[in-house]
């Protein structure tokens, strides 16, 4: 595993603060108001502001979310600099973090500005797997980063809520690349969640599948996508679950959301006991090893219990677990197999 230095890490936290800043600098407007509204037994904050004589308003986030909490807190005193996170991003990939190649960059950034992530979606994939080097003090292996498409991910039941919406996907697409254009499915040739352009670079739209096998064949519509749609997709309610943030390193750096690193691992090990393509499936393996070897320095109990919440879900999560875990290096199952002991251990001292 190869670490990165603890100024690195310093400067990537950095980064990644001065860009959630710039994420509340560029969407919400200096006049205005942040507003705490109830929803069932939770509170969201929403940002209001008068405009043409109405007033209009935009959802911010869950009041428990700290990090946001404390950014209306003090968003008065907030400032961004392009030119400042530009360096940094600069200095970062020379220090050999990886960056995307330009044109996930511009699809991920496009993503972000139309309110993608806002609106509580997603980045999940190898595009999702490159921003963890930064978090985990770690360069990650080229070998794992290469890919040709985009993959975003948002729960169905939080777009039919949330009460706003992104432009069309296409439409933001080809606002970065006019050749853009829609890749219908057999199912439902009136809902597409499949984008191309005229390079062959994809991008897809993702929905946890948690009902009926009937689902997994046919788009789901979005409402805080403007109704396009979401392919449903099993295992994936357990990989979005409470997200954490991170840095794209392109342009002044694209705040994201991402999965968190231990269900990311934990995913992938599911994932690559599914997989026919042998390719996908070792290149599955090779991420799950990586994040599991930093993941025993950085969050063991947090890998051990996204282990134990997957095994606990049923038996064919067990088997598929197993099956992935026989795939993992000699380093990752070692360290893997101490995290899991520790954690075993630490549950029985607790029960004395």
């Amino acid at each position: 595993m190869d670490e990165i230095s603890l100024a690195t890490q310093t400067m990537f936290a950095e980064l990644l603060q001065r860009c959630l800043d710039a994420e509340f600098d560029e969407t919400y407007q200096e006049r205005g108001n942040f507003r705490r509204r109830r929803k069932g037994n939770r509170y969201y904050w929403y940002f209001q502001w008068d405009a043409d004589g109405r007033k209009h308003e935009k959802y911010v986030g869950p009041v428990t979310d700290q990090s946001i909490t404390d950014r209306v807190k003090r968003f008065a005193d907030i400032k961004s600099s392009y030119k400042q996170r530009r360096e940094l991003v600069r200095a970062l990939i020379a220090t050999g973090i990886q960056a995307p190649l330009a044109p996930t960059g511009e699809v991920v950034d496009a993503m972000w500005r139309a309110g993608f992530f806002r609106l509580r979606g997603v980045l999940i994939g190898t595009v999702a797997y490159g921003c963890y080097g930064g978090p985990l003090g770690i360069r990650l292996a080229s070998s794992g980063l290469q890919t040709d498409d985009a993959d975003f991910a948002q729960f169905w039941g939080i777009s039919e809520q949330i009460g706003e919406s992104t432009p069309l996907p296409l439409d933001v697409l080809r606002s970065i690349d006019p050749t853009f254009r829609s890749m219908p499915g057999l199912n439902d040739p009136f809902v597409t969640s499949r984008y191309a352009n005229k390079d062959g670079y994809k991008v897809e739209f993702l929905t946890p599948n948690r009902g009926s096998e009937r689902h997994q064949s046919k788009p789901a519509r979005m409402k805080s996508m403007a109704g396009a749609g979401a392919q449903p997709l099993r295992h994936l309610d357990y990989l979005i679950h409470q997200p954490e943030r991170s840095v794209l390193l392109y342009g002044g750096g694209v705040p994201v959301t991402i999965p968190r690193a231990e269900r990311y691992a934990v995913h992938k090990l599911i994932v690559s006991a599914e997989r026919a393509d042998r390719i996908k499936s070792t290149k599955d393996t090779l991420q799950a090893s990586q994040l599991i070897e930093a993941l025993r320095k950085r969050r063991p109990l947090e890998l051990a219990e996204a282990w134990h919440e997957a095994s606990a879900t049923g038996e064919r999560w067990r088997e598929k677990l197993a099956k992935g875990r026989a795939r993992l290096s000699d380093e990752a199952e070692a360290a893997l197999g101490e995290v899991l002991e520790r954690y075993k251990a630490r549950l029985g001292a607790r029960r004395r």
